[in-house]
């Protein structure tokens, strides 16, 4: 058993989340963040701001605002 260490393991968390990195490196982080609570603490908030984030890019504005907010932006840029 290799353990890549704190330091990779955050160093590379966001490129482990989003499986950016290669076979070998994500079994190494996957196997620390299994033995270190730390990390996985780490690795557990990120993914969960990760979901979030995503979850709120596919959310729509009511119907009602976006015809505002559009009629707004023609308003302003018809004045200049």
């Amino acid at each position: 058993m290799t353990d890549c260490g704190c330091e990779k393991a955050r160093r590379d968390l966001e490129e482990y989340l989003r499986n950016e990195v290669c076979k070998t490196e994500h079994s190494d982080i996957k196997e620390h963040l299994d033995n270190c609570p730390g990390c996985r603490d780490e690795a557990l908030v990120a993914q969960t701001l990760t979901d979030v984030v995503a979850r709120a890019c596919k959310e729509t504005a009511p119907e009602e605002l976006r015809d505002q907010v559009l009629a707004r932006l023609r308003a302003v840029q018809a004045t200049h």
